[in-house]
């Protein structure tokens, strides 16, 4: 594996573990700390192409980190963990965001997945119908998910802010996905 494939999981894994590794440094470090090495880390980061499903939402990517920075700054001035411990349902808004948007301006997030999973360029329409559906599954995760998040970061613990983010919004999320596959595989036998 290369350097590249390292650095790019690296970063996947800090960002799904972005709760744990907040939780874990606000037992040894004022938020203030934390948000500052945060913004540096944010600012850092050079910028990147999204990938080809979400290529013409761009825009979303470069408004989380514009949020994420906004965020960090007003937790280090405030020295504020609430504003930390905002970021994931900050994630699952943009989310929502880019897959609510793909409902309006087709095709699909979930069926630009579809066809790039299958090598085609169309999909029979029942199919397009079928991820257009899938689609609005996600959406509606996404918001639940990200009202979670908020409750979480606004009224729970900070142990249970790191439990749900961390752990159990990653467990429903593939629940959900693996779900999708099994309706699929009965739905659609002869694909993947």
């Amino acid at each position: 594996m290369t350097v590249a494939y390292w650095r790019a999981g690296a970063r996947v894994a800090l960002a799904l573990g972005y709760p744990i590794v907040i939780y874990c440094a606000l037992l040894w470090f004022e938020p203030r700390v934390i948000a500052a090495v945060l913004v540096i880390a944010l600012l850092l980061r050079r910028p990147r192409l999204t990938l080809a499903f979400v290529s013409g939402f761009s825009w979303v990517s470069h408004a989380v980190i514009v949020a994420a920075i906004g965020l960090a700054i007003g937790a280090a001035l405030a020295n504020d963990e609430m504003l930390l411990r905002l970021y994931p349902a900050g994630v699952s808004l943009a989310l929502l965001a880019v897959f609510a948007l793909s409902l309006w301006s087709p095709p699909t997030v979930i069926e630009r997945l579809a066809r790039l999973g299958r090598g085609v360029a169309e999909l029979p329409p029942d199919a397009v119908r079928y991820t257009r559906h899938v689609t609005e599954v996600w959406c509606g995760f996404f918001a639940l998910n990200a009202a979670v998040a908020i409750w979480s970061a606004l009224a729970a613990s900070r142990e249970v802010w790191a439990l749900y983010n961390g752990f159990l919004a990653y467990v429903a999320m593939c629940v959900l996905f693996f779900g999708e596959r099994v309706v699929r595989r009965l739905r659609f036998p002869a694909t993947r």
